[in-house]
C-alpha cells in the first residue's frame, strides 16, 4: 500500500473489467476513476501543471485559468488546493451541479457559461471568456488543455503503457474522444511500440471533432464544438459516433450488473461494443472470432445521479428511448440501491 503526502500522488492504474460475461466479446474496460479527482484527467492536469513549473510559467501567486465540462476542471481543483494555487474553471450549464460543487469545496472560483457561441457553441463561449480573464490579469495562467502537450504525454507515458503491460494480444483499443489527449497519447504510443494495434476514437454525435455536423449534446465529457487542436487523423482509423441514447442505455446496462460509471464510459462500451459487432461478429456455430479489444472508463458515476441515472433527466434531455426496459431508476438522494427497482407487467 502506498503512502503519499500529496493528493496528486496516488492513482490506480493497473484496474481493468471483463466486459465479456456482460455483452459478449472479449473486451476489457480500464477504470480511471480511483484517484482523488475521480477521473483520467488527474493525469493531464499533472503533467500540464509540471511542465508550467517547470518552464517557469507556473508559480507562487499565479492563478490557475481553465476551460473545463467538469472532470479537468476537478482535477485542477484538486491540484491547485495542493500546491497552493487559485484556480478558475470556466464552464457552461452543462456541467452537473455536483461537479460544480466539488471544484468550489477545494476552492476554485467557478465562472458558468450559459450561452452558446452562435457558431462555436458552449466551447467557443468558454474560451472567449478565458481569454478575457487573462487579459484582465497578468498573474493568471492558462494551461490550455486543448492544446498543451503535457496533455497527450501524459497518456503517452502513464495510460497507453499500463495497456500494452496487461494485455499483450491487445488487438483494438477504443478511445473516447474529447481534447483528445488520451487519444492521441495512445495512437502515438501504439504507432511507435505496436502497430498492429488497431486505434479507433468513438465521438458523440453532435460532436465536430472529426468532422460529423454539429448538434446539440447535453453529457458532457466527450464530444467538442470546436475542433481539438491536438488531434491528428492520421494517427488513427475512422471515428465511431455514439447517440446519447445508447450512453444512457449503456451505462444503466452495465449498473444493472454492479459498475456505476459516468457518460463517457457508456459512450466508449457502446461504441467498441457496435465495433466489434461489425466486424467480430457470431462465427459458424455462433462462435465468435476472438479479438482482444480494450477500451477506458475515464470517471465513475456518482457525479452523473442527477443526469444519466436521473429518469426526469433522462426523459427530458435525451428522450424515454434512454431508459432500459424493465428498469426504473428514479433520481434519489441516499444510496443507488434504493433507486433501482423490476417492473413487471
Amino acid at each position: 500500500m502506498p503512502v503519499i503526502s500529496a493528493s496528486h500522488e496516488f492513482e490506480v492504474s493497473d484496474l481493468f473489467v471483463n466486459l465479456q460475461p456482460f455483452f459478449g466479446h472479449r473486451l476489457f474496460l480500464k477504470v480511471e476513476g480511483f484517484n482523488f479527482a475521480g477521473s483520467i484527467k488527474l493525469k493531464a492536469a499533472r503533467e500540464m501543471v509540471a511542465q508550467a513549473e517547470a518552464a517557469g510559467v507556473l508559480g507562487p501567486g499565479s492563478t490557475l485559468v481553465e476551460s473545463s465540462s467538469g472532470n479537468m476542471g476537478v482535477a485542477l481543483s484538486v491540484l491547485a488546493a495542493s500546491r497552493g494555487y487559485k484556480f478558475i474553471c470556466v464552464t457552461d450549464s452543462r456541467c452537473n451541479e455536483v461537479t460544480r460543487r466539488t471544484m468550489e469545496s477545494y476552492g476554485a472560483e467557478v465562472h458558468l457559461i450559459t450561452e452558446p457561441h452562435e457558431t462555436e457553441g458552449f466551447l467557443g463561449a468558454r474560451i472567449r471568456h478565458v481569454k478575457a480573464l487573462l487579459a484582465a490579469d497578468a498573474k493568471r495562467v492558462w494551461l490550455n488543455q486543448y492544446l498543451s502537450p503535457g496533455n497527450w504525454m501524459s497518456h503517452y507515458r502513464t495510460t497507453a503503457p499500463a495497456i500494452a503491460r496487461q494485455f499483450p494480444d491487445l488487438n483494438v483499443l477504443f478511445i473516447g474522444a474529447g481534447t483528445t489527449g488520451t487519444l492521441m497519447g495512445c495512437a502515438r504510443y501504439f504507432r511507435e511500440r505496436r502497430p498492429s494495434v488497431r486505434v479507433i476514437p468513438v465521438d458523440s454525435v453532435g460532436s465536430v471533432t472529426f468532422g460529423a455536423p454539429p448538434a446539440t449534446r447535453h453529457i458532457p465529457g466527450l464530444g467538442t464544438s470546436v475542433r481539438p487542436a491536438l488531434l491528428d487523423e492520421s494517427l488513427v482509423e475512422s471515428a465511431i459516433h455514439v447517440e446519447e441514447t445508447d450512453t444512457v442505455r449503456t451505462c444503466r446496462e452495465l449498473m444493472r450488473s454492479g459498475f456505476l460509471f459516468g457518460g463517457s464510459t457508456g459512450t466508449a462500451v457502446s461504441g467498441a461494443l457496435r465495433w466489434l459487432n461489425e466486424h467480430y461478429g457470431d462465427g459458424a456455430g455462433g462462435v465468435r472470432e476472438r479479438v482482444t479489444a480494450v477500451t477506458i472508463s475515464p470517471d465513475l458515476g456518482e457525479r452523473y445521479m442527477d443526469t444519466v441515472y436521473h429518469d426526469e433527466w433522462v426523459r427530458g434531455s435525451v428522450g424515454p428511448e434512454g431508459l432500459l426496459p424493465g428498469v426504473e431508476h428514479r433520481g434519489l438522494g441516499t444510496g443507488v440501491a434504493a433507486g433501482l427497482q423490476t417492473v413487471s407487467g
